[in-house]
């Protein structure tokens, strides 16, 4: 039986997914902000992880992706009007949480901590790199040209991952928890323009951020090179990984449980989990 509650709830049109301990070990909650095209219920496999290990885990899915309803066309959507949402989440939890983010959702953490402040800590799952998209929209047209095409004539970035085999080739690898089809038939629509405002004149990364910083990067990350996840933690100093074999999806390749879990081990380094836990006792 679960040690945990799983609760989902649509709130001013925004879909979250909470995951409670039975028996919480942490007064720092965790927030996962998801990527493109996907949506709160990718995290599923890792909330429920860390709500064994004791951590309560909130969800959220933008507007128009998963259970949250379309607020604007996508084809319309930025990174700032996303941004909007992930900050007011941010807002209503009562103690400010680690912020995990994937992809476009390690961009959002990245602008996040330029535009809004220091967290207790963040973790960049194979996000986007940390100065400009640019470099990943060559590998991506090199992966799938007619993709990149039907993108820019579309004004979305709904071609690159139109089939099974196209959305598989961009996000995992064989044996994910999620087979090809699986994968599509949950992942939806995204704007084009996200992807342009990662880049000048929209976006510089902050010089120095006094957050704590944990960085992963998969090995054989179809649209983003481990390099360039390298430098990008380096540039703001953060603690960075390469989990061997795994694609883009790090929270649902072959890995997931041992990427979770050096997560889990970062935070038990850091002073949040320890100095939350003594709040808790006292």
């Amino acid at each position: 039986m679960a040690a945990y509650q799983i609760t989902r709830e649509i709130h001013n049109d925004i879909e979250r997914i909470t995951y409670t301990p039975d028996q919480p070990r942490y007064a720092t909650p965790l927030l996962f902000q998801h990527g493109m095209w996907h949506g709160a219920w990718c995290w599923e496999h890792w909330q429920a992880l860390f709500a064994t290990w004791g951590w309560t885990s909130h969800a959220i899915s933008l507007p128009g992706h998963a259970g949250s309803p379309v607020q604007r066309p996508i084809r319309w959507c930025t990174l700032s009007y996303y941004l909007r949402f992930l900050a007011a989440e941010i807002a209503r939890l009562p103690t400010r949480p680690v912020l995990l983010g994937h992809s476009m959702g390690g961009a959002l953490t990245q602008w996040y901590l330029k535009h809004h402040g220091d967290l207790p800590a963040a973790v960049l799952v194979a996000p986007w790199p940390s100065h400009t998209l640019l470099g990943s929209f060559g590998r991506v047209l090199k992966l799938d040209p007619v993709g990149g095409l039907l993108n820019q004539i579309t004004l979305t970035a709904n071609a690159s991952v139109r089939n099974p085999a196209r959305a598989a080739a961009l996000l995992i690898t064989e044996g994910a928890l999620y087979t090809p089809a699986e994968l599509h038939a949950r992942l939806g629509p995204e704007s084009a323009l996200v992807m342009f405002q990662h880049n000048r004149p929209w976006w510089s990364p902050p010089q120095r951020t006094n957050t704590p910083l944990l960085w992963l990067a998969g090995e054989v990350d179809a649209p983003i090179a481990e390099p360039v996840e390298r430098r990008s933690a380096a540039h703001y100093g953060a603690e960075y990984g390469v989990i061997p074999g795994a694609g883009h999806n790090l929270m649902m390749e072959r890995s997931y449980q041992a990427t979770a879990y050096r997560i889990h081990l970062w935070l038990e380094r850091t002073a949040i989990a320890w100095s939350a836990r003594d709040r808790q006792r006292n």
